[in-house]
């Protein structure tokens, strides 16, 4: 008797999991709220949640150039409000998105500075053209690199 009730509620699952439209389900998410904290130039903390900016690439923090990146970007957004579209995926503790400060791409800002880098692999070169001449210099982490 038991199987033929899982067998009615399994069947009745599939015909109803068959009029859902997975197309329309998506990863992604908005976060509206205070930049909290900025750990590096290419990581901040929106109302305590970590976010890695998508598509950039900044120097480590033993650097020269990352403390001055994070100085920066520190300088651009800390306790201003901004709008983050998260993509779906993780690195470490981070969410991943792109963020905008007033209606602009901080992503933007922070390359045109000179203070990031395109990571092609994860922006499709959408920051390529705002690279500074020393910024192209700069090593390209593995992780950036075309898969």
């Amino acid at each position: 008797m038991t199987a033929s009730i899982t067998g009615i509620f399994l069947g009745a699952f599939y015909l109803f999991v068959d009029e859902i439209d997975f197309s329309e389900i998506s990863n992604e998410e908005e976060l509206t709220g205070s930049v909290t904290h900025v750990r590096d130039a290419d990581t901040i903390e929106v109302s305590g949640v970590p976010i890695r900016l998508n598509g950039i690439s900044a120097p480590e923090l033993n650097t020269r150039e990352g403390q001055n990146g994070k100085t920066f970007l520190k300088q651009l957004v800390l306790n201003e409000k901004v709008v983050c579209r998260l993509n779906g995926d993780r690195t470490h503790d981070r969410k991943v998105g792109v963020c905008h400060l007033a209606g602009k791409d901080i992503g933007v800002s922070i390359v045109k500075a000179g203070h990031a880098a395109d990571c092609p692999r994860y922006s499709n070169g959408r920051y390529k053209s705002f690279e500074t001449v020393e910024a192209r210099r700069w090593p390209l982490p593995n992780y950036c690199k075309a898969s």
